[in-house]
């Protein structure tokens, strides 16, 4: 599917998994080579960027956590950024690309923003709504992490190893995403600033700056869910330890009862106490004495 955008004299073209024929008619219109149309059809292992003489070629990978629209936890774009023309193509519907499609639309019609005078600005607010996505997702993943925090600290420790691993997952699956953004990123300020020049250079760095605050925000959310599997590590091994505990208290406490039972039941001649007129009423108060006694032993020595 094709979208196309203008401002003034700009062009934006967004392709939506396109067809071979939808490629081809947008190469040929932007005298795009051939071999790039090639690579537009089928996703990327990694991302990159090249120089060529009128254009900037770039793929970027980007995680997706709450807004999927498929099975991947990954969405590619891939940018064609010319002067005056932009493409970007991507493989399923991508959340900041539509609202910003609807914010620039808007604009253009009613001509109340300055976007500016060639493609790489839009390229900028565009880059910039996607990595603000990201904080969106992160902030998720915030919001995650203090609910994890209230349960575990509520009793649910055993719960929560599957929660946190959950959400461990998704932030490997963040970083792995993100991991070549920063050398592609400084790739690609060399070969803007060549293809846009000094005044664009600002622009350029900010796109790293945004980058920084994702990398920085993740770290920050890595280091908390640490933080929080290891404490709850340890209140699940404390709260093992304290169920042991009593158990085996239990367990040497019914150990002498057991033992007297087990003689006194013996089936023998002569058993003394026993055989008496109120025999059952001894044995039974011997044994309470010896559970008193031993529990008295245990609350002496602190162990419960």
């Amino acid at each position: 599917m094709i979208s196309r955008y203008t401002y003034k004299d700009l062009v934006w073209v967004d392709l939506e998994s396109p067809t071979e024929e939808e490629v081809r008619v947008v190469m040929e219109e932007f005298s795009v080579p051939p071999i790039l149309g090639n690579e537009l059809m089928s996703l990327s292992v990694r991302p990159r960027v090249d120089l060529y003489r009128d254009f900037i070629y770039l793929i970027l990978h980007f995680p997706t956590i709450t807004h999927k629209h498929g099975k991947r936890t990954e969405q590619e774009v891939d940018f064609i950024i010319g002067k005056k023309f932009i493409i970007t193509t991507h493989y399923e519907v991508i959340d900041p690309l539509h609202e910003f499609s609807k914010v620039f639309e808007v604009n253009s019609i009613l001509d109340k923003s300055n976007i500016g005078d060639h493609a790489g600005f839009i390229f900028f607010y565009i880059i910039r709504e996607l990595y603000q996505s990201l904080i969106d997702e992160l902030d998720f993943v915030d919001t995650r992490l203090e609910k994890a925090t209230a349960r575990m600290f509520s009793g649910e420790e055993a719960m929560m190893v599957e929660t946190l691993s959950r959400i461990n997952r998704d932030l490997l699956t963040f970083k792995q995403a993100i991991r070549y953004h920063r050398d592609v990123l400084d790739s690609f300020e060399l070969a803007g600033h060549k293809l846009f020049g000094d005044d664009f250079l600002y622009y350029l760095r900010a796109i790293t700056g945004e980058y920084l605050k994702v990398a920085s925000l993740m770290d920050a959310h890595k280091e908390t869910l640490t933080e929080l599997r290891s404490t709850n590590s340890s209140l699940l091994t404390t709260k093992t330890n304290e169920t042991m505990k009593v158990l085996t208290i239990m367990t040497f406490t019914m150990l002498p009862l057991s033992l007297m039972a087990a003689i006194f039941g013996m089936n023998a001649d002569n058993m003394p106490v026993v055989e008496g007129p109120n025999g059952f009423w001894v044995v039974i108060l011997l044994m309470l004495a010896i559970g008193t006694l031993t529990a008295g032993f245990f609350k002496y020595k602190r162990w419960f």
